[in-house]
């Protein structure tokens, strides 16, 4: 059973190689994404029904589950981003009346559109994960807290702006889920 895992761990970093590599289209995040999804649920799976692992087994889980908690939510993250565009494209229901939907005045430079997302942000978010995922596998699971709160605070100018603390919050939430569910996933293998 830990060979499922360790061949769904390496399933699940790999998923993301199609966008990374330049094939960005909507289809190639969804495969990526659920490729990745399913590589973490297999892992998941077979994890739960294994004897704790040990030896080079132990290092290889160890080492896949930081690699699938940072580079998985490569494909997830704008995935999200993309559901909630389409959101937005479909504009309000009828009846519904939400001020946040009103015409932005153009002379606040705080409330003009963000329409890409914040700088550095695919790079920040792999060594985000990487960060939640070593924290939770070494059994510091405050580290979680120290890697949001610098993030926060680092990018509390940028996401002042309209939207870009929506982009925040979504991507942040998106990418930590993602890393706790790989380092999850690697911590039920491993006791």
């Amino acid at each position: 059973m830990i060979a499922l895992v360790i061949v769904a761990l390496v399933v699940s970093a790999l998923a993301p190689i199609p966008p990374l590599l330049g094939l960005r289209s909507p289809t190639a995040r969804r495969v990526a994404a659920g490729l990745g999804v399913l590589g973490v649920a297999v892992a998941a799976i077979a994890a739960a029904e294994t004897d704790p692992v040990t030896g080079v087994a132990r290092g290889l889980v160890l080492v896949l589950g930081v690699t699938a908690a940072a580079t998985g939510a490569v494909a997830l993250v704008p995935l999200l981003f993309d559901i909630v565009r389409a959101e937005d494209d479909r504009g309000p229901a009828p009846g519904d009346s939400d001020p946040d939907t009103t015409d932005p005045d153009s002379t606040d430079p705080a409330s003009a559109t963000v329409t890409t997302p914040l700088r550095g942000g695919r790079l920040i978010g792999v060594l985000e994960r990487t960060a939640v995922a070593a924290a939770v596998l070494a059994g510091w699971p405050e580290g979680i807290a120290v890697v949001l709160a610098v993030k926060g605070l680092a990018r509390y100018p940028e996401i002042r702006a309209a939207h870009a603390g929506e982009q925040f919050i979504i991507g942040t939430f998106g990418s930590v889920l993602w890393a706790l569910a790989v380092a999850g996933t690697a911590h039920l293998a491993l006791y």
